[in-house]
């Protein structure tokens, strides 16, 4: 081993010496940011999908949303879930300077299929707190109807 790395401490004790061990304090502040690998999860919208027997409920996370600014569509059995969050632009202020930013801003949409079609008109959405509650009552299967043969 290279000399420089390895130092003699007392009693013939060899210790290893961090040639990057000043390389934190030289960067400290530079890279705030924390690496995220997967930029689609974090502005994805995170659900729960409950099936009872003649419904389903879903539970979606969407937290920093007013609700004029949620919207839901329902085709038959695929459901769409789109929201914006809107970043708030204040007056820059030389002493209040911005280190670190995780939350985001932006559309972000979820779009799912359910097993059965759902009746439009008797399904109900409810926000509070974050969460977004889909209440998505199951359409009744079309009743196969005889013809008479004349």
């Amino acid at each position: 081993m290279n000399g420089k790395y390895l130092t003699k401490h007392g009693q013939g004790h060899m210790l290893w010496r961090d040639p990057f061990k000043n390389m934190d304090d030289l960067l400290s502040g530079f890279f705030v940011q924390p690496v995220e690998l997967d930029q689609a999860l974090q502005q994805s919208i995170k659900i729960d999908v409950h099936e009872k027997p003649n419904q389903y409920v879903i539970n979606a996370e969407i937290p920093g949303v007013s609700k004029e600014n949620i919207d839901v569509s329902i085709e038959g059995s695929v459901i769409s879930i789109s929201a914006e969050t809107k970043h708030s632009e204040k007056k820059k202020d030389e002493n209040n300077k911005l280190l670190h930013r995780e939350r985001f801003y932006g559309k972000m949409q979820r779009v799912l299929q359910l097993p059965h079609d759902i009746d439009e008109e008797k399904a109900d959405a409810r926000y509070e707190n974050g969460v977004l509650v889909l209440t998505l009552p199951k359409r009744a299967p079309d009743v196969q109807k005889k013809l008479a043969v004349k």
